[in-house]
């Protein structure tokens, strides 16, 4: 039903959901398929029932899982109520998850590969360990973390950033609130889909770039403070850092609102990077995030990497893709935008899957690499004149050997 509309399609959806509201389900492909599904749905409803529906679903979704987590554990899947994830993330990113989320965050000893790096921080912090450090074989650092009482706060205050990002402590976090299914900004003015979603046109980046401005404005430093927060988590749930998530300029975070229920929050990295500037930012809709974007600008170009996640890419993704361009262009003033080889395939295997190139093709892009040309005239005049063809991965990856630009050449 994600693709119907209409009061028809409205009422099916309702239907189906209802039908799903108590059963138990089993299986954990079902359940993953499930929340996915709704999760959608939340975020393009045909109407205020499948909304308030979709949301029933996911607030409790909890309560649907099994004991064993294993399957949830995935990064294309977790952040789903009632699991938690578990990795070394960055010293920035713990120190922003332990300021909303203290309680739900512990060190995964069990997942801890080197705990005996925490020896030279521990010997100084708590003097009587360096005794075991100094004669015994396999010193238990738990038990001596445990014994000075040693919280992630602790550890955070008495090491540099770059000492702790060495250390790789994986940390458990349950994020409750913040999961996948929960987290969501408030938005007074939900956008319904009765209608079809907007489709690709070869021409909506060209068209979009020529419309009017889209207004944009700072937010105060409450607010700047409070959807930097959640921006953060929406990527730890997701196992994703971004350099612009970890030093966000708060003093500049921009929001725009394009229509059709999105929210887009656009800033700069408060460390600046000593060649290239730099933009990132995410977007949400209807009040759950989708993803974000990140530019790097040098010589009035911005290699635009642009992420939608899994759940959302049935959506309305080139209409997306041209606004947040159109954002970073009326921000930043750049001629041009390329697209990294490896967002289209270059040793990455999903986006040789998706067919990542051709997205960006059919909007526009080109090969840098003029000797790529031929072969891309010819490979087009195949899936003309052949319905039903699909390019071969060995001249995906030809066609992924080269940056890909928007622009003048």
């Amino acid at each position: 039903m994600k693709g119907q509309f209409g009061a028809a399609a409205a009422t099916r959806t309702v239907a189906l959901l209802e039908s799903l509201k108590k059963p138990r389900l089993r299986d954990p492909a079902d359940l993953i398929r499930l929340h996915e599904t709704a999760l959608f749905l939340r975020a393009y409803p045909q109407s205020p029932a499948v909304m308030r529906l979709a949301d029933e679903i996911l607030l409790s979704f909890a309560d649907r899982l099994p004991s064993d987590h294993d399957k949830f554990a995935d990064p294309e899947l977790s952040g789903i109520a009632g699991t938690a994830v578990s990795t070394n993330f960055s010293y920035e990113f713990v120190r922003s998850l332990l300021g909303r989320h203290g309680r739900n965050l512990s060190i995964d000893w069990e997942n801890f590969e080197h705990p005996e790096r925490l020896a030279p921080a521990l010997t100084r912090l708590i003097p009587a360990s360096r005794d075991d450090w100094a004669v015994e074989a396999y010193p238990d650092w738990r038990r001596w973390f445990e014994k000075g009482r040693g919280t992630l706060h602790w550890l955070l205050d008495h090491l540099t950033p770059e000492i702790y990002d060495l250390l790789e402590i994986p940390v458990r976090w349950e994020p409750g609130e913040a999961s996948r299914s929960h987290l969501r900004i408030p938005r007074r003015d939900i956008f319904y889909h009765d209608g079809p979603l907007l489709k690709r046109d070869p021409n909506m980046i060209a068209k979009m770039l020529a419309a009017p401005p889209i207004p944009r404005k700072i937010l105060g430093a409450a607010a700047a403070h409070k959807i930097a927060g959640v921006i953060v988590d929406a990527s730890a749930v997701r196992y994703r850092e971004l350099y612009g998530f970890l030093y966000p300029d708060l003093k500049r975070i921009e929001h725009a609102e394009p229509g059709r229920g999105i929210d887009v929050f656009l800033f700069g990295a408060a460390r600046r990077l000593p060649v290239r500037d730099y933009l990132c930012g995410m977007f949400f809709k209807n009040g759950v995030p989708i993803g974000y974007i990140e530019g790097l600008i040098r010589d009035a170009n911005m290699e635009a990497g642009f992420n939608l996640y899994y759940t959302f890419r049935d959506g309305e993704t080139a209409w997306l893709y041209a606004v947040l361009l159109k954002l970073l262009q009326e921000r930043s003033g750049v001629k041009t935008f390329s697209v990294d080889p490896y967002q289209i395939g270059h040793e990455n295997e999903e986006a040789l899957a998706s067919g990542a190139f051709w997205f960006y093709r059919k909007l526009g892009f080109v090969p840098e690499s003029r000797g790529l040309w031929p072969l891309l005239s010819k490979e087009e005049r195949r899936i003309q004149e052949q319905p039903g063809y699909r390019t071969p991965v060995a001249t995906l990856k030809r066609l992924a050997s080269s940056r890909l630009v928007y622009g003048a050449l």
